[in-house]
């Protein structure tokens, strides 16, 4: 890791002073807006970002809590204590890479100030976006599938000693760079090296290795590629067709595996598609509305709004397009 990149997440934040001053407790508002103790992607990311980066806070104990989305504390110098509620406790060690699901529910020791571990703030909406399959047989593949539903049904987390691998060290220093120094015009590289990051651990054993049943979570998997690559004229009666299935078992398992129904990841996946559209092209809204396979405009319009909470233009206008 570049000398300067290790001195710049080195430095004592703003939270990090009020600690070292007499205030010794994290403060909750930060992270969170609920009384149940969930770490909010809306305090930490900025708006229409699907990954990015924020060094763990030291010096002071960090409670039992849980994220509203996918996290991945990568270790970069020192160790970092963590326990479970389960009663597993993890210590990490320089080179670690642990994947927290949204589930898992721990708290973390202090850290002191050579401690330096980063934490990678990971929406869902991350892993359906992208046109990378990871191997069908993967167990990093099946813990993020199982990470986006709303039910727990899986490990908390997966654990990766990266140290001395060295794509996977290279891949992590520019992701940190890309984040750090080009956080607002580079979110295309940014996601592609993440990419590239998770294909590499894939690659990796994990000594969390506890297998998924393959079952209805290989029927989820199945049914997400396919929304992925036939979102703009998919449908439920095709999918069934292809896998053999009733229409009725498989809005059963999508919904049981990820919380949403096939319409709703349906239209999930085509605003995604849309705010890509709206982020990389010149297309015009109505061009993008009829790509992504709607016909009704002012439907559309409704929808997008109610889930980025601005219309297309101000997307794109926010964006820098």
């Amino acid at each position: 890791m570049r000398n300067d990149i290790y001195e710049l997440l080195n430095r004592i934040t703003d939270e990090e002073k009020m600690i070292l001053e007499g205030d010794t407790s994290i403060r909750k508002e930060l992270y969170t807006s609920e009384d149940e103790f969930v770490v909010d992607s809306g305090k930490l990311l900025a708006q229409g970002k699907l990954i990015d980066i924020r060094p763990h806070t030291r010096f002071a104990y960090f409670p039992t809590h849980r994220h509203n989305y996918i996290e991945m504390v990568c270790m970069l110098k020192g160790q970092l204590t963590t326990h479970f509620v389960d009663g597993e406790t993890l210590t990490l060690q320089a080179g670690d890479i642990l994947l927290l699901n949204r589930h898992a529910r721990h708290d973390i020791e202090p850290c002191g100030k050579d401690d330096i571990a980063i934490n990678f703030i990971i929406l869902p909406e991350f892993f359906s976006r992208t046109q990378i399959f990871y191997d069908r047989n993967d167990i990093l593949r099946d813990f993020i599938v199982a990470s986006l539903s709303e039910r727990k049904n899986y490990n908390d987390y997966l654990l990766y000693h990266a140290k001395g691998i060295l794509p996977v060290e290279n891949l992590l220093e520019n992701l940190i760079w890309t984040l750090t120094y080009h956080k607002n015009d580079m979110n295309t590289i940014a996601m592609s090296t993440m990419d590239l990051l998770l294909m590499n651990l894939c690659t990796l054993s994990s000594d969390t290795l506890t297998d998924m049943s393959r079952g209805s979570n290989s029927i989820t998997i199945q049914a997400l590629e396919y929304i992925d690559t036939h979102f703009d004229n998919g449908t439920l009666d095709e999918l069934a067709q292809l896998t053999g299935y009733s229409t009725a078992y498989l809005s059963r398992i999508l919904k049981q595996n990820t919380g949403l129904n096939f319409k709703q990841l349906l239209q999930q996946r085509r605003l995604q598609e849309a705010a890509y559209f709206l982020e990389n092209t010149t297309l015009t809204t109505e061009k993008i509305i009829k790509k992504i396979g709607y016909e009704n405009s002012a439907y559309f319009y409704r929808i997008f709004e109610a889930k980025y909470g601005l219309s297309p233009k101000e997307y794109r206008i926010r964006s820098g397009r």
